[in-house]
């Protein structure tokens, strides 16, 4: 199974319509994956989970979404030069050995033109350090909100190729 994290808690995200668009193209080749967004998050996260004082809902999250995984694909949003803080809470949260050994996809969102591109630098330092192998193809978008339509569906052509580009790579890593 693969789980694709959207890497922010903000609601209504355009990093979160990526994500589904993702988990979209996924469901079409046929791919097992599910979608954890993270303003799902309990909000006791960072005063408890992460000091390894497990709350039943955080743990029902690591159950359903990050102990089957084999893989990840984290589409994380640029946030004041990297990425948000609430996904390394998030990650700080977790054992650090409980996923070592497995692989992960890097999508970056951002409204700028570089894509979160420094952003997806820190995350792959980050998952290194915990022992999760990083795609090659960590995959920049940029000008995001331009991208997607009134209903917040991507339908530019260039994008949507590679975002498929993308999962085919992971289907295959």
């Amino acid at each position: 199974m693969i789980t694709i994290i959207s890497g922010t808690n903000r609601p209504n995200s355009n990093t979160l319509k990526v994500a589904k668009h993702y988990a979209q193209l996924m469901e079409k080749q046929g791919v097992s994956a599910k979608l954890l967004s993270l303003e799902n998050l309990p909000e006791t996260i960072a005063f408890s989970d992460v000091f390894h004082r497990r709350t039943e809902n955080f743990q029902q999250l690591l159950n359903e979404f990050i102990i089957p995984a084999e893989k990840f694909v984290f589409v994380a949003p640029e946030y004041n030069g990297s990425f948000p803080g609430i996904l390394k809470v998030f990650l700080d949260a977790m054992p650090h050995d409980m996923n070592r050994e497995k692989k992960a996809g890097l999508i970056g969102t951002a409204g700028g033109r570089a894509g979160n591109l420094r952003g997806m630098d820190h995350l792959t330092d980050i998952l290194h350090y915990l022992g999760i192998h990083v795609h090659p193809n960590k995959l920049p978008i940029s000008g995001i909100s331009g991208l997607l339509d009134g209903e917040g569906k991507i339908r530019d052509e260039y994008t949507i190729r590679v975002l498929e580009k993308h999962v085919m790579d992971m289907i295959k890593y």
